[in-house]
């Protein structure tokens, strides 16, 4: 459960620092698209007047008669033609900033500046430079004109995106409880039971009756005391050793006694591969080295079954 408190309280941070603000943006941005465009652009020279210190300068006699969504603005610094795309649905390329740049030198300004609800592509930012034209696009724009947004539209962005981010912050509350609690019941599941965990006392070894000793195979020997002509028992004794060390050799399967001179390996490595190790293990026993030896054709592998010996006598 700590782990879902944990991720709940980083998801809520994050819908509501972030998200939200992103979400504000994007409603105040239709917000804005949806004002008349004369509205908008008394919205937008109001805010450059109040924070850029730009004034309206007047144009020429005929023009002034047109409504426009262009126009002059002028400080101390200098003049500056802004163009006003009105809409969300504006992607201003190359061609867009050429021809601002091209009419703000017409008009004697020093620069222009292009602004739109919508997007300026990425690839026209170097283009604007070279134009001396200051692009105030949807992210760069809603800074700027929040402060001038009529107090009805203001509080109804807003109150979306309040709305929008406990609705988010909710939902994320109801997954993170789910995970803590899938999580909670695995642990449980995994965890060992009381009973599981009870020490069985030691029961001292059952004695063998000598009858079944006498069945057990006897131990092998060390190579140095091994026989050269071994009774039955011991003999039998030396196969089950190679059987078992001849599943460890790479690319053997298994190694089975077909008879008392037959010894049957399947493999799936090549010949040249494992016949070095077999021979190995078989050559330790003196009673076994001159023994046949049936290699069975690898599965899938269309060769001959091979008969060899490792030595003779």
């Amino acid at each position: 459960m700590l782990l879902a408190a944990v991720l709940f309280v980083i998801t809520a941070l994050y819908l509501w620092l972030v998200k939200r603000r992103v979400t504000e943006r994007a409603l105040g941005l239709q917000a804005l698209a949806g004002m008349h465009w004369r509205d908008f652009s008394e919205l937008v020279k109001r805010a450059l007047r109040e924070q850029r210190g730009l004034h309206t300068l007047p144009r020429g006699e005929e023009e002034s008669r047109q409504p426009a969504s262009d126009f002059l603005l002028g400080s101390a610094e200098g003049s500056r033609l802004v163009w006003c795309k009105h809409g969300l649905a504006y992607r201003i390329g190359t061609a867009a900033i050429n021809e601002l740049g091209a009419a703000a030198r017409l008009a004697g300004a020093r620069g222009g500046v292009l602004i739109t609800e919508g997007k300026v592509e990425r690839a026209s930012v170097a283009t604007a430079e070279k134009q001396a034209v200051e692009v105030l696009d949807g992210p760069r724009l809603w800074p700027l004109l929040l402060p001038y947004l009529p107090g009805d539209i203001e509080s109804r962005v807003r109150g979306a995106a309040r709305h929008e981010a406990v609705r988010r912050i909710v939902i994320a509350a109801f997954a993170c409880a789910t995970i803590g609690l899938l999580a909670a019941v695995s642990f449980k599941h995994e965890a060992p039971s009381p009973a599981a965990t009870v020490t069985v006392p030691a029961r001292a070894p059952t004695p063998v009756p000598a009858a079944t000793a006498a069945a057990v195979p006897t131990a092998v020997p060390a190579p140095a005391t091994l026989q050269a002509d071994p009774d039955d028992e011991t003999l039998q004794a030396y196969q089950q050793a190679v059987s078992r060390a001849l599943r460890k050799v790479p690319g053997v399967t298994s190694g089975i006694w077909q008879t008392r001179q037959t010894l049957v390996v399947s493999r799936t490595g090549t010949l040249e591969q494992v016949w070095p190790g077999i021979c190995a293990k078989v050559v330790d026993y003196p009673a076994l080295r001159t023994v046949r030896i049936q290699l069975n054709a690898r599965p899938g592998v269309d060769e001959p079954v091979r008969w060899r010996q490792c030595a003779t006598l």
